[in-house]
């Protein structure tokens, strides 16, 4: 099991997670949602400073960190790189 936080003050759990898959998943899912924000002009002053996200074992362990910085100059690219989804990039 997985937790997702947002540890942006003040700190969220955002969900939960039975595999890593998943849970990569969510936290990519979060940062398209948050780029649509910046698009939109949402919480502009947290776009700019970034949103920062941990995946977190089930003793609360941080697993992964992540910050993300939305670049509204272009679409929406995935955060998570295939190799940690265990494609072949090739």
């Amino acid at each position: 099991m997985f937790e997702i936080w947002e540890t942006s003050e003040p700190a969220r759990l955002i969900s939960d997670a039975g595999s890593l898959k998943v849970a990569l998943e969510k936290v990519d899912t979060m940062c398209r949602l948050r780029h649509d924000q910046a698009l939109a002009h949402i919480g502009e002053a947290a776009a700019e400073e970034g949103y920062h996200f941990e995946i977190r074992d089930h003793d609360g362990r941080a697993l992964a960190r992540l910050t993300y910085v939305p670049d509204t100059s272009r679409d929406y690219q995935s955060v998570v790189v295939e190799e940690l989804h265990g494609r072949d990039s090739a």
